[in-house]
């Protein structure tokens, strides 16, 4: 495949559209729900709640209020900020790992916050830290997971790309078996059936109290792989490739996994788990404008976080009454993506180190 290059005006005039259809999906998810509150409603409890015109006081408590400012609209900033995170990460981590089927899961941070979250229902780890236990413990495991892929992937020799790989796949096929050990062994239904729920994934749990903390990880993480676009590309060149330009790719490698693994965490922690998100997206980006991660981060960041906003949506209203966990729904999407990556042999990541 010819590797596309988008054009500085044209790079900018897709960055202003996706931003303002960024901006149009947030105020627009806003009005979706099972609650049947009237689109001039929802508008001016937003209204009210930026601006305090005392003539919305009305609409600074009640029903109408809770619904929208303390349930809706915390729930699509949290959208924005996984959707954003999920997908900046699996750019980052299909470059160091040189593989466009890799995704922030694939190296064993899934199983890890699947273990820790089965450590904390089942047995009470973490407990002390109250209420937010289960995410923390999740956070805690998809971390430990990372530093122990790193760690294994750099015994006997210098990590690469297909020792963390490797790695991954064991770290992961471990975590699961004692996540799954836990679960056989517990006597108690509750607890297995809300491990089982939060392993689906859903954005229902998010508050004012935790969304801030979470957009701003993601907006830092995602700037911070925005200066380092030069080392990205040159990952996908490969090793080789770097050493000979005069550059070890080794600690970089290294830092981006972390630094991805501790976004995922707080993804994990936030909204349970979500895969497929850093699949989709980025293998999407690369098609349409090329592999240059100085344009590919932004796309995907933008992207994404529209992606989950509308993915969210469609799970508040596809049952009537109930809610559709978004891990279920972005799999069934996920996996076909999946499979054609698998079978059209024709991808590659390309690589640009200009």
């Amino acid at each position: 495949m010819k590797d596309k290059h988008l054009k500085t005006p044209a790079f900018a005039i897709v960055i202003i559209a996706l931003t303002g259809g960024l901006v149009c999906s947030i105020l627009a998810s806003i009005t979706f729900g099972n609650a049947d509150i009237s689109i001039s409603d929802v508008y001016k409890v937003i209204l009210y709640k930026i601006t305090r015109v005392s003539g919305l006081a009305d609409y600074g408590q009640g029903a109408v209020h809770d619904v929208v400012w303390l349930i809706r609209f915390p729930r699509v900033v949290m959208a924005v900020a996984v959707g954003m995170g999920l997908s900046v990460c699996g750019t980052v981590m299909q470059a160091v790992v040189k593989n466009p089927l890799a995704d922030p899961y694939v190296l064993g941070v899934s199983s890890g916050a699947y273990l820790g979250a089965a450590a904390s229902i089942i047995l009470g780890i973490g407990a002390v830290v109250g209420d937010n236990s289960i995410g923390i413990m999740a956070f805690a495991g998809a971390f430990l997971a990372s530093l122990a892929v790193l760690a294994i992937s750099g015994i006997g020799g210098r990590s690469s790309a297909t020792r963390l790989i490797l790695a991954g796949m064991a770290i992961s096929a471990v975590c699961s078996a004692f996540a799954n050990f836990l679960i056989y062994m517990s006597q108690d239904r509750e607890a297995t059936t809300q491990i089982s729920y939060w392993s689906m994934g859903s954005l229902a749990a998010a508050d004012w109290d935790n969304v801030p903390v979470t957009l701003m990880v993601m907006i830092l993480g995602a700037m911070l792989f925005m200066t380092q676009y030069r080392k990205l590309n040159l990952m996908l060149l490969g090793d080789e490739t770097a050493i000979t330009l005069g550059t070890d790719l080794h600690k970089a490698r290294m830092a981006y996994m972390l630094l991805s693994a501790f976004m995922v965490g707080f993804a994990v922690c936030a909204a349970g788990m979500i895969g497929f998100v850093g699949l989709i997206i980025p293998h999407a980006m690369r098609m349409l404008f090329g592999t240059d991660h100085k344009r590919l981060i932004p796309l995907c960041a933008l992207t994404g976080a529209i992606f989950l906003i509308w993915a969210d949506v469609a799970c508040r209203v596809i049952l009537d009454h109930a809610e559709l966990p978004i891990g279920i729904l972005i799999s069934l999407i996920g996996a076909p993506c999946f499979i054609y990556l698998m079978i059209r042999r024709t991808y590659r990541t390309g690589g640009d180190a200009s």
